[in-house]
């Protein structure tokens, strides 16, 4: 009996150990909690821009035509080049219209003859009534020939001035400074002039300043108009509202203009209302036509910012991991905004207080619902350019 007592105790000894071996075995070998870097959101007041996609166009653009016809005798420029306001163009035949400025000019100087003709019989009747060798009615006879003459005098220099006016539009100018396109006709052609029907002979476009135009959706233009009506930003209509524009090709918003025009009603068949901004081209690099994209300002409000590499995508919502009170990660899921100094926006789904994960999201154990050992971090802006 007392060596079976003995055995017993030997075997609950042994199996303790083993316990006790084991349990420190898996004490030793289980992975301590991760450590990652926790941060607050960082709690800025920042600038709100909508984004819009429209493309360039010419603030001023015309067709050039002639005011007279003929055939066109001379070209002046060289096709796409920039040409200044009152550059000439084109050369028309001046020949006939010369012929008919000489013309005019001989129809004034026989007015002016028939008029000092007709003033010097008025002046001696005149001299004639005295001793009444006259009569009344010849006088005025002689004057009426005379007031005849002097409209005659009158009619014939503007006949002069009208041959003078063509003549001077046998030489087509440029009407704008900009850059003008190729020649639609070759000189030794006969064109036609005049207010309809005449032939086309280039356009020319403005280059500097140029307009950039967009259509904003019926929602966007409501939102604007109440932020107006509550004094938080400025009517588009009334006030230059800051612009700015990328190109394709380009990252940053480069180019700066602002608001000039909004239509006076939207579209019905696509709800939208046309805008227009207008921007500086000195170096004349955009062109008419080219796409862009526009970033029209829409106020300032109080945000929360954290790092666009901590947004997590879990199919279509967006998440942000943080650190609950027990140092377990806690997924939120969040709404995003654009881009601010080089963070993320984000407009719902986080506090002030939430400790958001912004380092050590690469370690696979970083997951939802694991233990983490946070460690203090700072969300930073990016520096200034």
């Amino acid at each position: 009996m007392p060596n079976r007592l003995a055995k017993g105790l030997a075997r609950a000894a042994m199996a303790s150990a083993l316990i006790l071996t084991s349990g420190a075995a898996l004490a030793q070998g289980a992975p301590p909690a991760p450590p990652v870097q926790v941060s607050a959101p960082l709690a800025k007041r920042v600038t709100n821009w909508d984004e819009f996609t429209g493309r360039f166009e010419a603030s001023e653009q015309v067709e050039v035509r002639a005011r007279v016809s003929g055939f066109l005798e001379a070209l002046h420029f060289r096709d796409g080049q920039l040409v200044k306001k009152g550059d000439l163009l084109f050369t028309i035949d001046q020949r006939p219209y010369q012929l008919s400025v000489d013309a005019a000019r001989a129809e004034v100087a026989r007015a002016k003859a028939q008029v000092e003709l007709t003033q010097s019989e008025v002046e001696r009747a005149e001299a004639l009534t005295q001793n009444r060798t006259i009569t009344a009615r010849d006088i005025d006879q002689r004057r009426a020939n005379l007031n005849s003459a002097i409209g005659s005098q009158q009619g014939a220099e503007a006949n002069l001035k009208t041959a003078e006016l063509n003549l001077e539009w046998t030489q087509v100018r440029s009407p704008l400074a900009g850059r003008i396109s190729n020649r639609r006709v070759d000189p030794g052609n006969l064109i036609a002039g005049g207010q309809s029907g005449a032939t086309l002979l280039t356009t020319i476009v403005a280059s500097d300043p140029i307009y950039f135009t967009f259509d904003a959706s019926e929602a966007d233009y409501l939102r604007y108009s109440r932020l107006a009506a509550e004094k938080q930003r400025a009517s588009s209509r009334d006030n230059a509202t800051p612009t700015q524009v990328r190109l394709a090709d380009e990252r940053e918003w480069k180019r700066q203009g602002r608001m000039d025009f909004v239509d006076n009603a939207l579209n019905a068949r696509s709800g939208t209302i046309r805008g227009r901004a207008v921007f500086d081209n000195k170096d004349e690099f955009l062109t008419p036509g080219t796409f862009g994209r526009l970033r029209l300002f829409a106020g300032e409000t109080d945000a929360l910012l954290v790092p666009d590499t901590v947004i997590v995508s879990d199919q279509a919502n967006k998440i942000v991991l943080t650190v609950g009170p027990d140092n377990k990660v806690v997924p939120k899921p969040v709404t995003l905004g654009a881009i601010s100094e080089g963070l993320r926006v984000v407009t719902g789904g986080l506090t002030p207080q939430d400790r958001v994960i912004i380092g050590g999201l690469a370690n696979p154990m970083v997951r939802p619902g694991a233990t983490v050992t946070p460690q203090p971090g700072e969300i930073k802006v990016a520096a200034a350019k």
